[in-house]
């Protein structure tokens, strides 16, 4: 089965604690809001300390057209993807010319070359590789790159995948929208880029990280839905659109998708030791527990980077998988990735923590894996 090798993440450089940007948001949508103090209280159930921005605080005070806006995500993009995928090859141990296919996504802003374009050349990686930039998926585009990378690699078991996500949620800002949607978006979103390596079962490099196999993965989109969450292309630049209902959405439509995809393997949510959830909002994650009649404690991660990062979109659930698989204590178990999207969608994917089979490199671990069988066999 492909694997997962490593996994790098980024952050910009501007942190900007929560009470701050309640502060901000109180002055900016103060004349708009009748006892503005009662929808503010947004900001303390959140559950976020802290966020990282492109951009200083001081940017988002004034106007900036839509030009203005996506040439500081093309720059921003760029920065943030090489920082990730620089610190996830040198956690694998291999160059950037030894990547096979990279696929990037991004829903925040717009380029053309893309960014995965402007990236192989920043990196010297190999003129002959593949690539594959996938706009639009928004928050579940995390989850649904590692899906197609593990596609790849089982199509192409000799091939190392690379998957970035990148999102620069801040810069989408208006500040001249006075909305609802726009004052709870203002909690919550902030930017940052995660890579992840995926490696076939017959990739070359004696990889000094490994992580879980990855078994599957599966997507749902539910008809009559495409006003749940998304963005409006305004003048000014992208108006964020989501819906209040969609934590009661996740009650009442994800279990029996998660159940039916987890049956495929004869497995059900009791088999799962930990769930690797894209932190949509503090709401989004209760509902989520609710729903798989699970613990807390099993969406620790998610709840860990919420409160450190806030909600970075595709990349969010990479920093939940990085921090799972960093924090280690999983073998022998399974783990469920998840995400919710603009569709409205939802992507999983199925994770195997092997049992007690060392960081081998992969052609040293296909031989480990034999000798095992033969062991059974006899």
């Amino acid at each position: 089965m492909p694997r997962l090798i490593a996994i790098g993440t980024a952050v910009p450089e501007y942190e900007v604690k929560q009470e701050e940007v309640r502060a901000f948001a109180k002055k900016l949508f103060g004349p708009s809001f009748q006892n503005i103090d009662r929808f503010l209280t947004v900001f303390e159930n959140a559950a976020i300390d802290r966020r990282k921005f492109c951009k200083p605080r001081e940017w988002f005070e004034r106007n900036h057209s839509f030009a203005e806006k996506n040439q500081a995500y093309v720059e921003s993009a760029i920065a943030l993807g090489e920082k990730a995928i620089r610190s996830c090859l040198d956690k694998a141990g291999i160059g950037p010319e030894q990547i096979d296919h990279l696929f990037f996504v991004s829903t925040t802003g717009m380029s053309t070359p893309s960014i995965d374009a402007h990236l192989i050349n920043r990196l010297q990686m190999s003129g002959s590789m593949k690539r594959t930039p996938i706009w639009g998926l928004g928050c579940a585009g995390g989850v649904a790159g590692l899906a197609r990378a593990y596609e790849y690699t089982k199509a192409f078991p000799e091939a190392n995948v690379l998957l970035l996500a990148v999102e620069c949620c801040g810069l989408t800002f208006r500040n001249r929208d006075q909305s609802k949607s726009n004052l709870i978006a203002t909690s919550l979103f902030v930017d940052g880029a995660a890579a992840v390596l995926v490696a076939g079962d017959q990739a070359a490099g004696c990889f000094s990280e490994a992580g879980p196999e990855i078994l599957d993965s599966q997507s749902m989109m539910w008809p009559h839905s495409l006003d749940v969450m998304g963005w409006d292309v305004e003048d000014d630049g992208l108006k964020v659109v989501f819906s209040r209902d969609i934590p009661a959405l996740v009650r009442a439509r994800v279990r029996p998708v998660v159940d039916a995809f987890l049956l495929r393997h004869e497995l059900d949510l009791s088999n799962i030791g930990t769930f690797i959830m894209h932190t949509g909002g503090r709401k989004v994650l209760e509902a989520y527990t609710e729903a798989f009649h699970t613990e807390k404690e099993k969406l620790k991660m998610s709840y860990e980077v919420l409160r450190d990062y806030g909600n970075m979109s595709s990349a969010t659930v990479l920093f939940v998988l990085e921090k799972t698989v960093t924090q280690g204590g999983w073998t022998g178990t399974n783990g469920l990735m998840a995400a919710m999207g603009p569709g409205f969608s939802l992507e999983m994917v199925l994770l195997k923590w092997e049992p007690n089979l060392p960081n081998l490199s992969i052609s040293g671990r296909l031989v480990a894996e034999n000798e095992k069988m033969k062991e059974e066999v006899k």
